[in-house]
Protein backbone atom coordinates (compact mmCIF):
# COMPACT_ATOMS: atom_id res chain seq x y z
CA UNK A 1 0.00 0.00 0.00
CA UNK A 2 1.14 3.23 -0.65
CA UNK A 3 2.17 5.91 2.12
CA UNK A 4 1.00 9.13 0.50
CA UNK A 5 -2.73 9.28 -0.93
CA UNK A 6 -3.06 10.84 -4.43
CA UNK A 7 -4.43 13.75 -2.32
CA UNK A 8 -1.53 13.96 0.00
CA UNK A 9 0.58 13.86 -2.65
CA UNK A 10 -1.05 16.59 -4.81
CA UNK A 11 -1.08 18.78 -1.39
CA UNK A 12 2.61 17.75 -0.89
CA UNK A 13 3.66 19.03 -4.04
CA UNK A 14 1.59 22.33 -4.00
CA UNK A 15 3.01 23.06 -0.64
CA UNK A 16 6.81 22.71 -2.22
CA UNK A 17 6.06 24.67 -4.98
CA UNK A 18 4.58 27.33 -2.93
CA UNK A 19 7.11 27.27 -0.75
CA UNK A 20 9.86 27.92 -3.30
CA UNK A 21 7.92 30.05 -6.20
CA UNK A 22 6.62 32.28 -2.68
CA UNK A 23 9.83 32.61 -1.64
CA UNK A 24 11.85 33.72 -5.04
CA UNK A 25 8.58 36.05 -5.75
CA UNK A 26 9.25 37.88 -2.49
CA UNK A 27 12.88 37.70 -3.61
CA UNK A 28 12.40 39.24 -6.70
CA UNK A 29 9.73 42.21 -5.29
CA UNK A 30 12.98 43.42 -2.79
CA UNK A 31 15.99 43.19 -5.38
CA UNK A 32 15.24 46.37 -6.45
CA UNK A 33 14.74 48.08 -3.54
CA UNK A 34 17.44 45.96 -0.83
CA UNK A 35 19.32 49.22 0.06
CA UNK A 36 16.85 51.95 0.05
CA UNK A 37 15.44 53.95 2.65
CA UNK A 38 11.70 53.77 2.78
CA UNK A 39 11.64 57.34 2.69
CA UNK A 40 13.23 56.82 -0.60
CA UNK A 41 11.20 54.02 -1.97
CA UNK A 42 8.25 56.09 -1.56
CA UNK A 43 9.71 58.95 -3.29
CA UNK A 44 10.27 56.78 -5.59
CA UNK A 45 7.52 54.56 -6.09
CA UNK A 46 4.36 56.79 -4.41
CA UNK A 47 2.88 56.65 -0.83
CA UNK A 48 2.31 52.36 -1.02
CA UNK A 49 6.16 51.72 -2.50
CA UNK A 50 6.32 49.20 -4.47
CA UNK A 51 3.43 47.94 -5.64
CA UNK A 52 4.96 44.87 -7.75
CA UNK A 53 8.62 44.24 -9.58
CA UNK A 54 10.79 46.99 -10.17
CA UNK A 55 13.90 46.31 -12.45
CA UNK A 56 17.01 45.28 -10.80
CA UNK A 57 20.09 43.59 -12.51
CA UNK A 58 18.68 44.42 -15.59
CA UNK A 59 15.06 42.67 -15.53
CA UNK A 60 11.58 42.46 -13.65
CA UNK A 61 11.50 39.25 -11.44
CA UNK A 62 15.26 38.66 -10.92
CA UNK A 63 16.01 36.71 -8.24
CA UNK A 64 18.86 36.93 -5.97
CA UNK A 65 21.44 34.84 -3.58
CA UNK A 66 18.51 34.30 -1.89
CA UNK A 67 16.95 32.07 -4.11
CA UNK A 68 19.94 30.44 -5.86
CA UNK A 69 20.98 29.41 -2.12
CA UNK A 70 17.63 28.07 -1.56
CA UNK A 71 17.55 25.95 -4.75
CA UNK A 72 21.08 24.59 -3.82
CA UNK A 73 20.03 23.73 -0.30
CA UNK A 74 17.38 21.01 -1.94
CA UNK A 75 19.81 19.63 -4.59
CA UNK A 76 22.05 18.86 -1.55
CA UNK A 77 18.86 17.55 0.37
CA UNK A 78 17.98 15.50 -2.84
CA UNK A 79 21.17 14.07 -2.69
CA UNK A 80 21.40 13.35 0.48
CA UNK A 81 18.19 11.22 0.29
CA UNK A 82 19.82 9.32 -2.43
CA UNK A 83 23.05 8.79 -0.37
CA UNK A 84 20.81 6.99 2.36
CA UNK A 85 19.86 3.99 0.45
CA UNK A 86 23.36 3.46 -0.76
CA UNK A 87 24.56 3.56 2.70
CA UNK A 88 25.90 6.68 3.39
CA UNK A 89 23.47 9.70 5.67
CA UNK A 90 25.24 12.35 6.68
CA UNK A 91 22.92 15.56 5.41
CA UNK A 92 25.00 18.37 6.33
CA UNK A 93 28.07 16.91 3.99
CA UNK A 94 25.66 16.99 1.14
CA UNK A 95 24.39 20.61 2.16
CA UNK A 96 27.80 21.22 2.57
CA UNK A 97 28.85 20.22 -1.25
CA UNK A 98 25.89 22.04 -2.74
CA UNK A 99 26.81 25.17 -1.53
CA UNK A 100 29.93 24.26 -2.39
CA UNK A 101 28.44 24.16 -5.97
CA UNK A 102 26.29 27.69 -5.48
CA UNK A 103 29.71 29.35 -4.35
CA UNK A 104 31.30 28.29 -7.55
CA UNK A 105 28.58 29.66 -9.79
CA UNK A 106 29.88 33.05 -8.20
CA UNK A 107 33.35 32.35 -8.98
CA UNK A 108 33.39 31.13 -12.92
CA UNK A 109 31.76 32.74 -15.93
CA UNK A 110 29.79 29.26 -17.19
CA UNK A 111 29.39 25.69 -15.56
CA UNK A 112 32.21 23.65 -16.20
CA UNK A 113 31.17 20.54 -18.18
CA UNK A 114 34.33 18.80 -16.73
CA UNK A 115 32.56 18.41 -13.78
CA UNK A 116 30.43 15.34 -13.37
CA UNK A 117 29.43 16.15 -10.21
CA UNK A 118 27.08 19.41 -11.00
CA UNK A 119 24.20 17.18 -11.59
CA UNK A 120 21.59 19.70 -13.62
CA UNK A 121 21.16 22.28 -11.37
CA UNK A 122 24.66 23.06 -11.88
CA UNK A 123 24.73 23.24 -15.19
CA UNK A 124 21.52 25.99 -15.12
CA UNK A 125 23.76 28.72 -16.79
CA UNK A 126 21.48 31.80 -15.42
CA UNK A 127 22.47 30.91 -11.97
CA UNK A 128 25.66 31.92 -12.78
CA UNK A 129 25.32 35.80 -11.66
CA UNK A 130 26.40 37.20 -8.56
CA UNK A 131 23.38 38.31 -6.97
CA UNK A 132 24.98 40.26 -3.65
CA UNK A 133 25.71 37.35 -1.98
CA UNK A 134 26.50 37.42 1.66
CA UNK A 135 30.19 37.87 2.89
CA UNK A 136 29.39 35.22 5.56
CA UNK A 137 28.56 33.14 2.62
CA UNK A 138 31.31 33.43 0.32
CA UNK A 139 34.08 33.01 2.83
CA UNK A 140 32.34 30.39 4.56
CA UNK A 141 32.71 28.41 1.59
CA UNK A 142 36.15 29.12 0.87
CA UNK A 143 39.85 29.42 1.90
CA UNK A 144 42.54 26.64 2.42
CA UNK A 145 40.06 24.75 4.72
CA UNK A 146 36.61 25.32 2.53
CA UNK A 147 36.00 21.38 2.32
CA UNK A 148 35.98 21.10 6.06
CA UNK A 149 32.90 21.17 7.17
CA UNK A 150 31.95 23.58 10.39
CA UNK A 151 29.77 22.52 13.35
CA UNK A 152 28.13 23.54 16.16
CA UNK A 153 31.10 23.15 18.51
CA UNK A 154 33.41 24.58 15.79
CA UNK A 155 31.69 26.73 13.58
CA UNK A 156 32.88 28.90 10.65
CA UNK A 157 32.73 32.42 10.77
CA UNK A 158 32.03 31.99 14.34
CA UNK A 159 30.81 36.00 14.86
CA UNK A 160 28.17 36.15 11.85
CA UNK A 161 24.49 36.03 12.08
CA UNK A 162 23.83 37.68 9.18
CA UNK A 163 20.42 36.99 7.12
CA UNK A 164 21.78 34.60 4.84
CA UNK A 165 21.71 31.84 7.28
CA UNK A 166 18.25 32.09 7.51
CA UNK A 167 16.30 33.33 3.66
CA UNK A 168 18.14 29.66 2.84
CA UNK A 169 16.65 27.76 5.51
CA UNK A 170 12.71 27.05 4.15
CA UNK A 171 13.86 23.64 2.35
CA UNK A 172 14.83 22.26 5.80
CA UNK A 173 10.64 22.45 6.64
CA UNK A 174 9.61 20.65 3.72
CA UNK A 175 10.96 17.27 5.04
CA UNK A 176 7.31 16.66 6.80
CA UNK A 177 8.05 13.46 7.68
CA UNK A 178 10.63 14.28 10.43
CA UNK A 179 10.13 15.07 13.68
CA UNK A 180 10.08 19.16 14.45
CA UNK A 181 13.24 18.51 16.24
CA UNK A 182 15.23 17.28 13.88
CA UNK A 183 14.23 19.56 11.10
CA UNK A 184 15.63 22.41 13.91
CA UNK A 185 18.61 20.55 14.45
CA UNK A 186 19.70 20.13 10.58
CA UNK A 187 18.88 23.21 9.88
CA UNK A 188 21.31 24.42 12.38
CA UNK A 189 24.04 21.87 11.52
CA UNK A 190 23.68 23.59 8.05
CA UNK A 191 23.71 27.12 9.26
CA UNK A 192 27.17 26.86 10.92
CA UNK A 193 28.39 25.66 7.92
CA UNK A 194 28.57 29.42 7.11
CA UNK A 195 27.16 31.22 10.06
CA UNK A 196 27.92 30.59 13.57
CA UNK A 197 27.07 32.87 16.44
CA UNK A 198 24.20 31.17 17.94
CA UNK A 199 21.47 33.74 16.93
CA UNK A 200 21.93 33.03 13.28
CA UNK A 201 22.05 29.52 13.40
CA UNK A 202 19.28 29.38 16.21
CA UNK A 203 17.14 31.53 13.85
CA UNK A 204 17.54 29.20 11.12
CA UNK A 205 16.34 26.56 12.94
CA UNK A 206 12.87 28.54 14.32
CA UNK A 207 12.25 29.56 10.74
CA UNK A 208 12.52 26.11 9.40
CA UNK A 209 10.43 24.28 12.67
CA UNK A 210 7.62 27.13 11.60
CA UNK A 211 7.80 26.40 7.54
CA UNK A 212 7.59 22.79 9.06
CA UNK A 213 4.54 23.03 10.67
CA UNK A 214 2.50 25.23 8.15
CA UNK A 215 4.01 22.72 5.39
CA UNK A 216 2.10 19.64 7.64
CA UNK A 217 -1.22 21.87 7.64
CA UNK A 218 -0.81 23.73 10.78
CA UNK A 219 -0.84 27.64 11.35
CA UNK A 220 1.96 29.92 11.49
CA UNK A 221 0.89 31.26 14.78
CA UNK A 222 1.39 27.31 16.00
CA UNK A 223 5.12 26.89 14.15
CA UNK A 224 5.99 30.28 16.10
CA UNK A 225 4.68 28.79 19.42
CA UNK A 226 6.88 25.53 18.63
CA UNK A 227 10.41 27.45 17.82
CA UNK A 228 9.92 28.90 20.44
CA UNK A 229 9.49 25.75 22.74
CA UNK A 230 12.53 24.55 20.83
CA UNK A 231 14.36 27.57 20.82
CA UNK A 232 14.01 27.52 25.04
CA UNK A 233 15.90 24.69 25.27
CA UNK A 234 19.03 26.09 23.60
CA UNK A 235 21.79 27.84 24.88
CA UNK A 236 22.36 31.82 23.84
CA UNK A 237 18.68 31.89 22.78
CA UNK A 238 17.41 34.93 23.76
CA UNK A 239 17.71 37.34 20.71
CA UNK A 240 16.08 35.06 18.28
CA UNK A 241 13.56 34.37 21.25
CA UNK A 242 13.10 38.06 21.66
CA UNK A 243 12.88 38.68 17.86
CA UNK A 244 10.09 36.17 17.72
CA UNK A 245 8.40 37.40 20.60
CA UNK A 246 8.22 40.59 19.18
CA UNK A 247 6.56 39.88 16.15
CA UNK A 248 3.81 38.34 17.92
CA UNK A 249 3.55 41.50 20.03
CA UNK A 250 3.19 43.75 16.77
CA UNK A 251 0.80 41.30 15.63
CA UNK A 252 -1.42 42.35 18.20
CA UNK A 253 -0.15 46.05 18.44
CA UNK A 254 -2.91 47.40 15.91
CA UNK A 255 -3.10 47.81 11.71
CA UNK A 256 -0.31 46.57 9.89
CA UNK A 257 1.96 49.41 9.00
CA UNK A 258 5.60 49.66 7.09
CA UNK A 259 6.37 51.36 10.29
CA UNK A 260 5.68 48.81 12.53
CA UNK A 261 7.69 46.50 10.18
CA UNK A 262 10.47 48.99 10.71
CA UNK A 263 10.23 48.59 14.87
CA UNK A 264 11.00 45.07 14.22
CA UNK A 265 14.88 46.31 12.64
CA UNK A 266 15.95 46.27 9.27
CA UNK A 267 16.74 42.31 8.32
CA UNK A 268 20.41 42.27 7.80
CA UNK A 269 21.04 40.19 10.82
CA UNK A 270 19.13 36.91 11.11
CA UNK A 271 16.81 37.75 14.16
CA UNK A 272 15.48 40.34 12.41
CA UNK A 273 14.72 39.38 9.34
CA UNK A 274 13.19 36.18 11.04
CA UNK A 275 11.02 38.95 12.71
CA UNK A 276 9.69 40.74 9.76
CA UNK A 277 9.38 37.71 7.53
CA UNK A 278 7.21 35.99 10.14
CA UNK A 279 5.11 39.12 10.93
CA UNK A 280 4.05 40.08 8.05
CA UNK A 281 3.07 35.99 6.82
CA UNK A 282 1.22 36.83 10.40
CA UNK A 283 -0.85 39.60 9.24
CA UNK A 284 -1.18 39.02 5.53
CA UNK A 285 -4.74 39.57 4.46
CA UNK A 286 -3.31 37.54 1.24
CA UNK A 287 -0.37 36.72 0.05
CA UNK A 288 0.50 39.61 -2.23
CA UNK A 289 -0.59 42.16 0.90
CA UNK A 290 1.46 39.99 2.84
CA UNK A 291 4.85 40.26 0.55
CA UNK A 292 4.02 43.68 -0.65
CA UNK A 293 4.57 44.81 3.36
CA UNK A 294 7.52 42.79 4.03
CA UNK A 295 9.28 44.38 0.90
CA UNK A 296 8.94 48.27 2.09
CA UNK A 297 10.85 49.04 4.55
CA UNK A 298 14.60 50.17 5.04
CA UNK A 299 16.92 47.24 5.40
CA UNK A 300 17.02 43.66 3.33
CA UNK A 301 14.17 43.80 1.39
CA UNK A 302 14.71 40.73 -0.67
CA UNK A 303 15.50 38.61 2.53
CA UNK A 304 12.54 39.74 4.49
CA UNK A 305 10.38 39.53 1.30
CA UNK A 306 11.58 36.03 0.86
CA UNK A 307 10.90 34.45 4.26
CA UNK A 308 7.05 35.66 4.27
CA UNK A 309 6.85 34.03 1.12
CA UNK A 310 8.54 30.97 1.94
CA UNK A 311 5.90 30.81 4.80
CA UNK A 312 3.20 31.94 2.97
CA UNK A 313 3.55 29.75 -0.23
CA UNK A 314 4.03 26.42 2.12
CA UNK A 315 1.08 27.71 4.02
CA UNK A 316 -1.46 28.04 0.96
CA UNK A 317 0.39 26.25 -1.79
CA UNK A 318 1.05 27.46 -5.55
CA UNK A 319 -2.68 28.82 -6.42
CA UNK A 320 -2.49 31.18 -4.04
CA UNK A 321 0.40 33.07 -5.67
CA UNK A 322 -0.29 36.46 -7.89
CA UNK A 323 -0.49 34.75 -10.88
CA UNK A 324 1.13 38.06 -12.88
CA UNK A 325 4.22 38.25 -10.40
CA UNK A 326 4.82 34.76 -11.37
CA UNK A 327 4.22 34.85 -14.94
CA UNK A 328 7.51 37.49 -14.48
CA UNK A 329 9.76 35.37 -12.11
CA UNK A 330 12.75 34.83 -13.38
CA UNK A 331 13.99 30.99 -13.45
CA UNK A 332 10.02 30.10 -12.87
CA UNK A 333 10.89 27.18 -15.19
CA UNK A 334 14.05 25.72 -12.64
CA UNK A 335 12.35 26.43 -9.68
CA UNK A 336 9.10 24.45 -10.36
CA UNK A 337 11.11 21.78 -11.56
CA UNK A 338 13.43 21.86 -8.36
CA UNK A 339 10.41 21.59 -6.26
CA UNK A 340 8.98 19.17 -8.45
CA UNK A 341 12.06 16.81 -8.31
CA UNK A 342 12.29 17.26 -4.47
CA UNK A 343 8.79 16.08 -3.79
CA UNK A 344 9.43 13.24 -6.71
CA UNK A 345 12.74 12.14 -4.17
CA UNK A 346 10.67 12.68 -1.02
CA UNK A 347 7.56 10.58 -1.85
CA UNK A 348 8.75 8.48 -4.83
CA UNK A 349 12.25 7.87 -4.11
CA UNK A 350 13.07 4.08 -4.00
CA UNK A 351 11.34 4.09 -7.31
CA UNK A 352 13.82 6.65 -8.31
CA UNK A 353 17.36 5.11 -6.86
CA UNK A 354 19.58 3.23 -9.32
CA UNK A 355 18.01 4.84 -12.43
CA UNK A 356 20.05 6.47 -15.35
CA UNK A 357 17.92 9.40 -15.30
CA UNK A 358 17.71 10.00 -11.70
CA UNK A 359 21.86 9.22 -11.22
CA UNK A 360 22.83 11.88 -13.72
CA UNK A 361 20.25 14.48 -12.29
CA UNK A 362 21.94 13.93 -8.95
CA UNK A 363 25.09 12.33 -8.87
CA UNK A 364 26.26 11.42 -5.41
CA UNK A 365 29.81 9.80 -3.83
Amino acid sequence: MPLWSRAQQQDFRSRVRGCLLGGAVGDALGAGIEFDSLEKIRSAHGPLGVTGYVAAYGRRGAVTDDTQMSLFTLDGLIRAHIGRDAGTWHPPTDVHKAYRRWYATQQDWGPDERRADLGWLGRQEWLYAQRAPGQACLTGLSGPDAEQLGTVEAPRNPHSKGCGTVMRAAPFGLLTAWDPGLVFQLAVECSVLTHGHPTGYLAAGAFAVIVHTVARGGTPEEGVHLALALLSERPAHEETTAALRAALDAVRAGEPTAERVEALGEGWVAEEALAIGVYCALVAEDVRSGLLLAVNHSGDSDSTGSICGNLLGALHGETALPADLVAELEGRGTILEMADDFALELVHGPELHGTAGWAERYPVG
